[in-house]
């Protein structure tokens, strides 16, 4: 079924709709579609006199296509963010808003919805019309992504604690591995920072909302709704600048997680370097008293070869000790 019929209070949910009848049944104050199909669509507006906006209409971006009010009626639209296999997406919704119904049209199976549906038949706080339904739902949204939110600042502290902890001598004598670990840190960073992205969108949009469907019902919305619209809007100010300060964290702990795969890199340069330096005087000396003229003095010593080894190890031993005394590794 993708269209429920919603009441406010004991009356509950109408999980069937007769598509033929020319009237929504009494007490009907909130009609929820889910991907609808054009007999939906079109048995919704027919009995509500709105027009149901399509999945184009609902995913433009311009301001005045997001936020309109025509005869006292809004036409409303936000991205809103869910999961699919882990993987954060959004998706348009859509709200039509009058003085006797809430209707909105979605075409994923949101977390929110499904919370605030249970909370709409025993919540006696909710206002027991299409107003109170709306600013309840959008309050229920801007609780999930507060929470979301929260995780992913948990989820941020973790890797800030793994990030910049020492790392054991165990993890530190295994280079791939500490690489790897490091490369798995940066996907987890980077899927925590589109979700944060994402709920931004998503709170931008509900930001823009509530005040102007404050503003532009004052003619008929109940005076218990209006304050919670406000409340509404210090909520997702605030919430957005947790994003934002989630965003910049985010930002840190990039540069900081590729900065020290960078040490890493650049260890292991340093230690190639090192062992070529070391091997150029040996390898030089090696070749000097390998060429093959029978005038090479050295050639007619008892202790020619023993004197040439000699000099090869201390050719390797003297530029270790250099870069040591300098503290180079």
């Amino acid at each position: 079924m993708t269209i429920a019929l919603h009441s406010c209070g004991s009356m509950g949910n109408l999980t069937e709709a007769d598509l033929s009848a020319t009237a929504l049944p009494e007490g009907i104050v909130w009609i929820d579609l889910i991907a609808p199909t054009a007999e939906e669509t079109t048995f919704v507006a027919r009995t509500t006199g709105l027009n149901i906006a399509s999945r184009d209409e609902l995913s433009e971006i311009e301001t005045s296509s997001r936020l309109r009010s025509e005869k006292g009626v809004l036409y409303l639209s936000t991205p809103a963010v869910f999961r699919r296999d882990g993987i954060p997406i959004t998706t348009p919704l859509g709200f039509v808003l009058s003085a006797g119904h809430l209707i909105t049209i979605r075409f994923e199976q949101l977390p929110a919805f499904e919370t605030f549906k249970t909370q709409i038949k025993v919540d006696q706080d909710i206002h027991p019309s299409s107003a109170g339904a709306f600013a309840g739902l959008l309050e229920t949204m801007v609780d999930r992504m507060a929470d979301v939110l929260e995780h992913v600042g948990a989820e941020l502290d973790d890797i800030s604690h793994t990030i910049f902890a020492q790392q054991s001598k165990k993890l530190a004598n295994q280079p791939a591995r500490a690489e790897r670990n490091m490369r798995e840190t940066l996907r987890m960073i980077g899927r925590l920072g589109d979700l944060s992205s994402k709920i931004r969108d998503s709170l931008t949009g509900v930001g823009r909302i509530a005040p102007f469907a404050a503003q532009r019902c004052v003619d008929w919305m109940p005076a218990e709704v209006k304050p919670e619209l406000e409340t509404l809007r210090l909520d997702v100010q605030s919430l957005n600048d947790y994003d934002a300060f989630l965003s910049g964290k985010v930002q840190f702990l990039l540069d900081a997680t590729l900065g020290l795969i960078n040490i890493e890199q650049n260890n292991v340069i340093k230690v190639l370097t090192v062992a070529t330096v070391v091997g150029v005087p040996p390898t030089f000396i090696a070749s000097w008293y390998g060429m093959n003229f029978k005038n090479i003095p050295e050639y007619d010593w008892a202790w020619g070869y023993p004197y040439a080894i000699l000099i090869a190890v201390l050719s390797a031993i003297l530029p270790l000790l250099w870069f040591r005394w300098k503290r180079w590794f």
